[in-house]
């Protein structure tokens, strides 16, 4: 290939650049500029993680696309004065950064914003306040909502990725406040007493019974101690208002991220062109995920989709509305809109004698199993973020099929290729000896040398003791090839993905190692499982 000459990039560096906020704090980032001409649009980007995260943004394309990048440390974080205090200030101080932007002479008065996760929704939260001067938002991989699909999933806490994510910001802000030395630093040292055993083994400290007690975390009580969208959630969705962002936005979703529901609400709500590969969340862009290898093709570069965004921030994007990764066929396909229009909704009914078929079953005979929650489900896989990277994505499920309170209905072998792509859920109709119980669905690829992998999961939280529920598995784009079965798995539990249930009927955080209530469980075979089939 010949050689592509591009003439040496002279940048101006501003470290720790002071940015003052409304209420008097200053928050501090690099300035990254060209040298020369101006003045410049800029690509800003906000991080609660510190300095290693911006090694991760595309500075040297952003300036060579014509951007000055500017990176800033929320507050309480990096070299940032003040308090972190999750999800609460970042729109307020992003409208401020923004305005303090559109002010420097280097400035041509527009603003863009990017970031994966925490920093997406910096983006949004900016976006929601709508100050002059922001045009386009690259959001990937975040929550749509603080409560719903964030720290609850059909009701039950996500005890894991919680649990992981909170000790981590714990740490962050323990070392900053001993960076600042003083009372606030020895108050620190104390407080890191509380928090390494919960760093050093997380296993351990999810056992921790009652939940709510687990040590270390400033804001743990809080979110344990609002499972239902009370005040306290509606106060942080006012800092997330989809219905004031009047600027583009462009998705980046993983069919294995553990906020694939987010970004597709983010999408639905929203609107912008949604890109869809299979991804976890903290290999995003990668050609695997868990067990398996999707090919080279599945990377993010394959579909440029760096240079994409760019364009898109640029205003110049003429990309697809939808772009998604097709696994099984492992390909990149683009499509109109999600979900997509062809797709059927149909139904595989759960039959007594654990067949999984479109055909209605024709015994009404239940089948059972007893849910221990001294003994839960061990997770296995899925849209996780938690201590143990490894454990993510498919993963094969033998061992957890083998356990008594695991409960699985198969498919005949496939005589053809079957493309499930859109939103999957399970309706069942179940009943439990407990005052309440969760369900647990997930869905898996029966492979024909009997490995067992899995696709998508999900959870419902029930107070009652018998009934009709509906469990959100999100959505995939899974062919299961000719050859395969499809399966779906049923049980009470999924830990520590999600907390358990104690069956009492009283908040699962607050209940002791004596609340915990053997549960015995009954599912009846008009349950069913809905896939969105695509026409081959």
């Amino acid at each position: 290939m010949p050689k592509l000459d591009r003439p040496p990039l002279s940048v101006v560096v501003e470290h720790d650049a002071p940015v003052p906020m409304r209420d008097g704090t200053v928050l501090r980032g690099s300035v990254h500029r060209p040298a020369d001409g101006g003045p410049f649009p800029a690509l800003l980007v906000r991080t609660p993680y510190g300095e290693q995260t911006f090694r991760s943004v595309p500075v040297i394309p952003a300036l060579q696309a014509g951007f000055a990048v500017v990176l800033q440390h929320c507050r309480g974080r990096g070299s940032s004065d003040g308090e972190f205090r999750p999800w609460r200030d970042e729109g307020a101080d992003g409208h401020d950064t923004i305005a303090w932007i559109t002010g420097q002479p280097w400035s041509n008065g527009e603003v863009v914003m990017s970031g994966m996760s925490y920093l997406a929704g910096c983006a949004l939260q900016a976006a929601a306040t709508r100050p002059p001067g922001l045009k386009a938002v690259v959001a990937q991989m975040t929550p749509h909502d603080f409560h719903d699909g964030l720290k609850y999933h059909g009701g039950a806490f996500a005890l894991g990725s919680a649990l992981n994510w909170g000790a981590l910001q714990a740490m962050l802000g323990l070392l900053h406040a001993m960076e600042a030395g003083g009372e606030a630093g020895e108050d620190a040292g104390a407080a890191f007493g509380a928090l390494l055993p919960v760093l050093g083994d997380q296993g351990t400290a999810a056992r921790t019974l009652p939940v709510r007690d687990i040590p270390g975390i400033p804001w743990w009580r809080d979110w344990t101690g609002h499972p239902e969208r009370d005040a306290y959630w509606e106060d942080l969705a006012e800092t997330l208002r989809h219905d004031r962002i009047e600027v583009p936005v462009m998705h980046v979703a993983g069919w294995f991220d553990l906020f694939l529901a987010g970004t597709l609400e983010n999408h639905r709500r929203l609107g912008g062109p949604l890109v869809i590969g299979p991804w976890t969340h903290l290999a995003p862009g990668a050609s695997g995920a868990g067990r398996l290898d999707f090919g080279f093709g599945a990377q993010a570069g394959t579909i440029r989709l760096e240079q994409r965004q760019l364009a898109f921030l640029q205003g110049e994007d003429t990309g697809p509305a939808v772009q998604i990764f097709v696994m099984g066929d492992d390909v990149w396909r683009e499509e109109e809109s999600w979900p997509l229009a062809r797709a059927v909704e149909t139904r595989y009914h759960l039959h007594a004698d654990g067949l999984l078929s479109p055909a209605p079953p024709a015994s009404d005979e239940p089948r059972t199993f007893v849910f221990d929650p001294r003994d839960p489900v061990p997770t296995t896989g899925g849209p996780l973020l938690l201590a143990d990277p490894t454990n993510v994505g498919p993963q094969d499920q033998l061992d957890v099929e083998r356990r008594p309170d695991v409960l699985c209905y198969t498919s005949e072998e496939l005589a053809s290729d079957v493309e499930v792509t859109g939103p999957v859920t399970v309706t069942l109709r179940a009943a439990t000896s407990a005052a309440g119980t969760d369900w647990t669905a997930k869905l898996v690829d029966v492979y024909p040398d009997g490995r067992a992998m899995s696709v998508i999961d999900g959870i419902t939280r029930t107070s009652t003791s018998s009934g009709t529920y509906l469990i959100d598995l999100v959505a995939t784009s899974q062919v299961f090839k000719a050859g395969h079965r499809i399966r779906v798995e049923i049980s009470s539990s999924n830990f520590p993905r999600f907390d358990r249930n104690p069956g009492t009927g009283r908040p699962a955080a607050e209940a002791g190692e004596a609340d915990l209530v053997v549960q015995r469980q009954r599912v009846f075979p008009d349950s069913f499982l809905t896939l969105p089939i695509v026409p081959r």
